[in-house]
């Protein structure tokens, strides 16, 4: 495996752990980017952060990596409607971020 692959791996496993962390420390935001449609947002932010801390990690072991990997794609589709809400909002509640931010993270 090629030094760059496994950096790369690393960093996006850091990065999904860091974002699930923070759904711990700072779940305000996390309540504020979800649509007033879905139930239990307090229910929601721990699953989802948890789900995340556990897709980075798992992206780290080889014998879970590809079901990882799996998880956090279906994570992503499944919060997709929390970012959405946001950017069609234009404001990102708990945080100074400009509306073509907001748009242009979609995407990720």
């Amino acid at each position: 495996m090629s030094r760059l692959r496994l950096l790369l791996r690393g960093v996006l496993a850091v990065f999904f752990i860091v974002a699930g962390a923070n759904h711990f420390r700072m779940p305000g935001i996390y309540f504020g980017m979800m649509p007033a449609w879905l139930p239990w947002p307090g229910v929601i932010n721990v699953i989802a952060g948890g789900a995340e801390i556990l897709g980075g990690l798992g992206l780290m072991v080889g014998s879970v990596r590809r079901l990882a990997g799996w998880g956090l794609i279906i994570l992503l589709i499944a919060v997709f409607p929390a970012n959405l809400h946001v950017a069609l909002q234009g404001k990102m509640p708990g945080l100074e971020v400009a509306p073509l931010t907001l748009w242009l993270r979609l995407p990720f």
